[in-house]
């Protein structure tokens, strides 16, 4: 999961460390560079990622003395610590392609048509999500696969979009902080010193909570939401009955489902299971759909295009197979090399530094660790680096105040793992983005896990309310088990 530890503060030659100034100029010029190059320009992501990659790469040589070795050295550590996330890319984008061939998603958009109304629809499409996603504990496969035929049933029903979109991603966020087989819990955890169990328990008033929240607001917006276009009795049986004429829909085709939930339920990680998904649904488009081997095959590689003789089914089972992952991956690539130019620097560990010299009590303490992941997946694009590295930099500070480990394992998770897909450059925004078929920047309003998370947390900490304390005789241990909450 994590092939190397980034430096703290203490890890780096004092002389050689920027200042506070000189460490927010890179940072300063990469937001000026996304700025001016997405939002002023329209340009795509790729390029301000690459201006920010050469202005930083230039301060680093030629102003911190920093050789090309270095500087390369920490672009390719952190792209390994984002290996894990490019090899799942290239899986997904294949999964989707070949589940839409083997008229495994075309069946559940059919069938979830039949029994799914759009006044239930975006609560339900919630707590789906958050079921399958707590059961394999894995975001990125839950919205990759059920997301995709979410997203349909939710399209033939009228809802917006972004609405559905919004949905999905709070239940696959709140299933994923919640897994105890998910990376994220166990990196959460274990950067902390944290037990497992007491970290997934410490987070269960915050799931409980935020859930409530969301589902209550999903059900209020269905009710009181006007379906867009579609949703009527007779469009939804034209959709009905264009997936029908254009796939065979025996439950046969939900074999690379069950295969893959079966997988991760097992316990198999999420390549190995994935990858099994891709070669049963070719098998499936073979051996029921009727597709030729090859074609199989190139539909995985190049992606679908079918033609159902209805416009919106055409646009919903539309994918680009591992072809498509390529500009997403570009991405990914240009923010983790951003991410580990500013890790090497020192940049990354004088920002943290230094918010940790201002904290004063235990409020601003669960302030500045809520933020530290929220400005790490900013920065570095990668969610892994969200929570090693401020979980490195606060260990210490949460026992100066007394706090277990299980709130900071908390706060970690509660901010680092719901705001990658909220960051339009993350590889999680950029992931959930391509997937769902949804701009970032429109789905975020309608995301509540991902926009109540970081906020319910930081209210615990400035009240005081339901954080855990080291007990009197464990203080000083790295196990000691979750005090009572003081509310």
């Amino acid at each position: 999961m994590v092939e190397f530890e980034p430096k703290s503060y203490d890890d780096f030659d004092p002389d050689r460390l920027p200042s506070l100034p000189e460490a927010l100029v890179p940072v300063a010029g990469m937001i000026l560079f996304l700025a001016v190059g997405i939002v002023y320009m329209g340009l795509d992501a790729q390029m301000p990622l690459l201006w920010g990659i050469a202005f930083i790469g230039l301060i680093a040589k030629y102003h911190w003395g920093y050789s090309w070795d270095e500087l390369f050295d920490g672009i390719t550590n952190s792209i390994v610590m984002g290996a894990g996330a490019i090899f799942i890319l290239f899986v997904i984008y294949m999964l989707i392609a070949s589940w839409i061939d083997a008229g495994t998603i075309p069946w559940i958009m059919y069938y979830g048509l039949e029994v799914l109304t759009p006044s239930v629809f975006l609560p339900l499409a919630a707590i789906i999500s958050f079921i399958v996603a707590f059961a394999i504990g894995s975001s990125w496969t839950t919205a990759g696969s059920l997301g995709i035929a979410l997203v349909g049933i939710g399209a033939g029903l009228g809802i917006p979009a972004p609405m559905t979109a919004g949905a999905i991603l709070s239940g696959v966020y709140m299933g994923d902080k919640q897994s105890p087989l998910s990376d994220t819990t166990l990196l959460a955890s274990g950067v902390s010193n944290a037990d497992l169990w007491d970290h997934v328990r410490g987070m269960a008033p915050n799931t409980i909570i935020i859930g409530v929240i969301s589902v209550a607001l999903y059900a209020f917006l269905g009710l009181t939401t006007e379906p867009a276009s579609g949703g009527a009795a007779g469009e939804v049986a034209e959709i009905q009955g264009a997936l029908a004429g254009s796939y065979e829909l025996s439950v046969l085709v939900l074999i690379p489902l069950i295969i893959t939930f079966g997988l991760a339920l097992a316990g198999y990680p999420a390549l190995p299971a994935l990858g099994a998904g891709v070669f049963s649904a070719v098998g499936i488009s073979v051996f029921v759909q009727g597709n030729g081997f090859a074609q199989a095959w190139g539909t995985v590689h190049y992606g679908t295009a079918p033609e159902t003789g209805v416009d919106l089914v055409n646009d919903l089972l539309a994918s680009g197979g591992l072809d498509g992952s390529i500009w997403v991956i570009t991405i990914v690539f240009g923010a983790l090399a951003i991410g580990g130019l500013l890790e090497v620097t020192g940049v990354l560990a004088v920002l943290a530094h230094n918010t940790a010299k201002a904290v004063k009590g235990v409020g601003s303490v669960t302030l500045a660790t809520a933020v530290g992941p929220l400005l790490m997946n900013i920065l570095t694009a990668d969610q892994y680096m969200s929570i090693v590295v401020p979980g490195m930099t606060f260990r210490d500070l949460h026992d100066e105040y007394g706090l277990d480990e299980t709130t900071l394992s908390r706060t970690l998770e509660e901010t680092g793992t719901v705001s990658e897909s909220m960051i339009p450059w993350n590889s999680g925004g950029v992931f959930m983005a391509a997937a769902l078929g949804v701009p970032t920047l429109t789905y975020v309003p309608y995301f509540f896990v991902g926009l109540l998370s970081p906020i319910l947390v930081v209210l615990m900490g400035m009240l005081d309310w339901k954080m855990y304390y080291k007990d009197d005789s464990g203080g000083d241990e790295a196990t000691a088990e979750v005090a009572e909450p003081t509310a």
